[in-house]
């Protein structure tokens, strides 16, 4: 395996804490391919998928449930990594980790008390990037730009609001209007401007019935602001608000909304708790949402790791490998 690293042990481990299965994890991929995944990650190859003949020079049509996610589309949120990067092993420990198990780029969520020259350092040393953070929303203009040239020092393509929670109809149509003059901003440099979601924005009521999310997708200007949508949250208000299938609420929701859904946080739901669980031990049905919508960047997340952070990495970025659709 690579570098030492079990690739077998973590997935049978991560699945053996939610009494699941290999064949629950793929649902109908190639499970022999699993135990190459952490083996051949370094080569940061992807398979083309099988498809129908093209044209001379043209690649053909994949075939229904060959579909793959591009390598160079996989990220990971640190988010998910906090406690091994503020105890042990340690934030340059766990970037050797992520390399080693076939990360390209990474989500920040804070520069865990470096600048952000110096995270830059770090990740290049590695073969790492940051292609995308998880940044509030600024206090004043010269907060935002500084907050964006930090984001482009370190090479990114996408900025994202993380969360914000209100009863008030004015505060989440204020924060609307504040995330469009930051989008302005982070245009001068090169950059796109998201927001992503939790389950709360479908659920309150901020009076006659309009939810966050309806004041956000009408009020954000979709030439300036995307979504970064979290299949687990999303999936979370399908079931708080009793849809008999939260699958197809999440493909509707992202359909009908406005805004491009360039990135997705790719994470999870136990069966039996509701909890987040590793990718592929859960039931969201990813490969039916990913028919149905494809982004740019599918970022691995658990807020909370079934066995262990790094195991929760390496078993999301060996899902994401072999998951067709």
């Amino acid at each position: 395996m690579c570098f030492g690293f079990d690739g077998d042990k973590a997935l049978d481990d991560s699945l053996a804490a939610k009494g699941a299965s290999r064949r629950a994890l793929f649902r109908g991929a190639a499970v022999g391919a699993a135990g190459l995944a952490v083996a051949s990650v370094g080569t940061g190859a992807a398979t083309a998928a099988p498809g129908r003949p093209g044209k001379p020079g043209k690649p053909g049509k994949p075939v229904k449930g060959q579909r793959r996610v591009p390598h160079r589309a996989i990220s990971l949120q640190m988010y998910t990594l906090r406690a091994a990067v503020s105890g042990e092993p340690g934030l340059e420990t766990v970037l050797d980790r992520l390399a080693q198990y076939g990360y390209q780029q990474v989500e920040l969520a804070g520069y865990y008390g470096r600048t952000a020259a110096e995270m830059k350092t770090l990740l290049d040393e590695r073969g790492l990037k940051a292609t995308s953070s998880h940044d509030g929303i600024s206090a004043t203009r010269a907060e935002a730009r500084t907050k964006m040239e930090n984001a482009a020092l370190l090479g990114q393509s996408y900025v994202n609001v993380p969360y914000l929670n209100s009863d008030s109809l004015e505060e989440w149509q204020g924060w609307a209007d504040a995330m469009n003059a930051e989008a302005r901003i982070a245009r001068r440099f090169g950059l796109r401007y998201g927001y992503h979601n939790h389950a709360h924005e479908f659920t309150i009521d901020l009076g006659g019935g309009v939810t966050p999310w309806q004041v956000l997708t009408e009020r954000l200007d979709p030439k300036l602001v995307h979504l970064e949508a979290d299949l687990y949250w999303v999936y979370t208000g399908g079931v708080n608000t009793n849809q008999a299938d939260p699958d197809k609420f999440v493909i509707d929701t992202l359909r009908a909304a406005p805004q491009e859904v360039r990135q997705f946080h790719v994470k999870d739901r136990d069966a039996a708790t509701g909890d987040m669980a590793d990718l592929g031990t859960g039931v969201v049905d990813f490969e039916r949402i990913f028919s149905k919508h494809r982004a740019e960047q599918y970022i691995v997340e658990n807020d909370n790791p079934d066995v262990s952070p790094l195991t929760s990495a390496a078993v999301g970025h060996l899902y994401l490998e072999h998951v067709r659709y």
